[in-house]
């Protein structure tokens, strides 16, 4: 028989790691029915069999079944349209209090639900106590201690869940509101009785109750019998004086309050936990940003200077430098291929994709870093951290979190910004949220720190703070103009106590990201080298179409000399830069690719010493930090590209969205090379000029005051006069 069991809880309860632990490798991700929300769905493990098949959902982290969000949107649209045989809940045990508020809303579904007590370990080494049968009682399901870090309770959850799904048998919530609430409540079930089904007729009077306007809107009733429910609804208001929701979420605090109080027995704490020790260090006022830089340049400099250096020096120089592009064309020649295929395998191919696969070490190495800090919770306290930050710029604290996310994928971190509720912050978020180098710059990153900088320790990390600061202006720009105008949306997010991950989830982290960035490789990317070396190889010469000899009058060479006068300005005006920015927007890895093909594979080793000989002509060490910010902030690649448009849902604030891209990175480029050259050569021209006209608008831009603040003032201007 086979049964499908949703996985709930809030955020930073541990969701992912239990779900890896109860599914192992048997995972399949996609997206929710016309959503861009991730959905991974798992087989258990011990029940993989057809005959005994139990699959898991993870819903996205939610902490309720309110629909503010798009993840709580899905999660509730999951767990009533389509029934699921059971929901594991998962809950933090060091914050019961918060996470008990989703299971509260989850006994009434209907559903069979067990809950999953999850950091027991750190409960007890708290010297804290859980009566496990007593919560059971008072909730009114099946309660089972964990630690999926550590995998304990792990089975015996899985088993537990996979008989309450096949029992059939309903939970009952255990709690009930005040006596005027239920009232209320019994009134609206009795109103609705026959409209839904009968195990649900609870929640959903609970939800008219709250004035839920999605509910309303599923259910269509009738204007008669709305304006009946009404009436209890604010005859009760009048009673409890109070607003409807704010009644129903008072009533369960008061009643996890209670529980609480009857089952959780809390240390009297002597000392601060290590947690507390820790915060009040990293999360302290006046350290906390200047550890964090300190931290994400550690994490950069051994990403990218030392120890993925290394590795990626072995990869490029060894691996492909000498094995593998001369043991292929050795190989091919020796079977009799002919001039072209060769030159398509080896010098495009090979060359093209093999120079963005030897990258792959130092990506995965960051990837490891990031995985670290996010599993044992730094990360959640950068996002505290930067809130204090960027609302003085704007932007709520949870804007960060996309752009997070955005370190490994940029796609994913424009999807995360859902959970921002204000239209507007969210619409803000989407715009800067690629400004953080995402895993396919840091090739590009690697490539002009290694090959035109001699592996200058600050330049990757100057990158990353470039994209922050990126984010900062444009929050400060942007939020003094109407669209953007108006209060950021208030930030709510969970710390969760300092923990060491396993090394199995940092290494599935890694690897899944790394994994996503190789498939692309070997697709978008393979395609895109297949065109940049036909392009370069073929032209009209002599009066005729055919290979090239001299690359200057390939296909290639044209299509560059007619856009690179555009980046002349920025200092790298050549077209086989020119033509490398382009490929990029098809996938950032392409920038590489394509120098890869132009310059042949071996170029491009992280050594860079051909690379510079190459490029030294036509690009300074000023242009090629030039031409590194403009790939950093410019439009991002095709995918992301689509996700903006996704999410933003018009076309309009799309390209909205990829002119503010394109057009900061091009002036904050220009501005870069005309005043590096003036500094370190002394040259002053016309581009000079303009970069410090630039300057000054932007200067202005950042420091004027906001509109909202000027109309303020000639009202209390004429209020005064008016007055006198």
């Amino acid at each position: 028989m086979k049964v499908k069991i949703a996985l709930a809880g809030n955020p930073n309860s541990g969701k992912t790691t239990l779900f890896n632990a109860l599914t192992g490798s048997n995972q399949f991700v996609g997206n929710w029915p016309g959503v861009t929300v991730e959905k991974k769905e798992g087989r258990l493990k011990g029940h993989s069999d057809k005959a005994d098949e139990a699959v898991l959902v993870d819903l996205p982290g939610i902490y309720s079944l309110s629909p503010y969000t798009l993840e709580e949107v899905v999660s509730r649209n999951f767990l009533i349209g389509e029934r699921p045989d059971a929901v594991i809940n998962i809950i933090d045990g060091t914050n019961l209090e918060r996470n008990l508020y989703l299971t509260t809303q989850l006994t009434e579904l209907g559903i069979p639900v067990i809950v999953a007590i999850n950091m027991m370990d750190l409960v007890r080494k708290n010297g804290e106590m859980l009566n496990v049968e007593r919560l059971s009682k008072d909730i009114g399901c099946k309660v089972v201690e964990i630690s999926a870090l550590k995998g304990e309770g792990i089975e015996q959850l899985a088993e537990r869940a996979v008989a309450l799904a096949r029992s059939g048998k309903k939970t009952v919530p255990a709690h009930s509101f005040d006596g005027c609430v239920e009232h209320a409540i019994a009134h609206i079930e009795e109103a609705i009785s026959g409209h839904v089904d009968k195990s649900m007729e609870r929640w959903y009077a609970i939800k008219l109750f709250e004035r839920d306007a999605k509910v309303q809107e599923s259910l269509k009733l009738d204007a008669e019998l709305l304006a009946h429910i009404e009436e209890d609804i604010v005859s009760c208001e009048q009673e409890m004086d109070d607003d409807s929701e704010s009644i129903i979420t008072g009533e369960r605090y008061n009643y996890i309050g209670s529980m609480i109080e009857d089952c959780y027995t809390k240390r009297v704490r002597q000392q601060m936990s290590v947690s507390d020790k820790i915060d009040r260090v990293v999360t302290n006022r006046f350290l906390a940003l200047p550890i964090f830089a300190v931290v994400m340049y550690i994490v950069y400099y051994v990403s990218v200077t030392t120890v993925g250096a290394f590795l990626t020096d072995w990869t490029n120089d060894t691996l492909f430098g000498e094995w593998i592009l001369p043991g292929a064309q050795s190989a091919l020649e020796q079977i009799g291929c002919s001039d072209w295929m060769v030159g398509l395998l080896v010098d495009g191919i090979v060359s093209g994709v093999g120079a963005v696969l030897g990258f792959v070490p130092q990506m995965l190495v960051l990837f490891a870093f990031l995985a670290f800090l996010e599993s044992c919770g730094y990360m959640a306290r950068i996002a505290f951290i930067m809130d204090r930050i960027f609302r003085k710029f704007g932007l709520s604290g949870k804007s960060f979190i996309p752009m997070l996310i955005g370190t490994g994928c940029g796609v994913p971190g424009i999807m995360a910004s859902r959970t921002i509720e204000n239209d507007r912050d969210r619409k803000m978020t989407i715009m800067t949220t690629t400004f953080i180098p995402c895993g396919a710059k840091l090739p590009i990153i690697a490539l002009i720190a290694g090959a035109l900088f001699d592996g200058a320790p600050w330049v990757a990390p100057s990158a990353y703070f470039v994209g922050i600061a990126a984010i900062i202006c444009s929050g400060i720009m942007l939020k003094k103009t109407k669209l953007f105008a108006g209060d950021p949306a208030p930030f709510v997010m969970e710390l969760p106590a300092y923990h060491m991950p396993t090394v199995e989830n940092v290494l599935r982290s890694m690897w899944e990201r790394g994994w996503s960035f190789i498939k692309k490789a070997g697709t978008i990317i393979l395609v895109s080298t297949i065109f940049v070396w036909f392009a370069q190889s073929f032209g009209i010469e002599d009066g005729s179409f055919c290979m090239v000899e001299d690359m200057n009058n390939s296909i290639l060479a044209g299509i560059g000399s007619a856009v690179a006068w555009i980046f002349t300005p920025l200092g790298w005006g050549d077209w086989k830069a020119a033509v490398a920015a382009i490929t990029g927007l098809v996938a950032k890895e392409n920038v590489v690719g394509t120098f890869g093909i132009l310059y042949g594979f071996g170029e491009v080793a992280e050594d860079g010493a051909e690379v510079w000989g190459s490029l030294a002509g036509s690009m300074s060490a000023v242009a090629a930090y030039s031409f590194l910010v403009f790939n950093l902030l410019c439009a991002p690649c095709f995918a992301a590209m689509g996700a903006i448009m996704r999410e933003m849902n018009n076309i309009r604030w799309f390209w909205y969205a990829i002119g503010y891209q394109t057009g900061l990175a091009y002036v904050v480029s220009l501005c870069i090379y005309q005043v590096g050259t003036l500094l370190t050569a002394g040259t002053f021209g016309i581009g000079t000029i303009a970069a410090f006209v630039l300057i000054a608008c932007f200067i202005y831009l950042l420091v004027r005051p906001h509109k909202e603040s000027q109309d303020l003032t000639v009202v209390r201007s004429v209020q005064g006069k008016l007055s006198a």
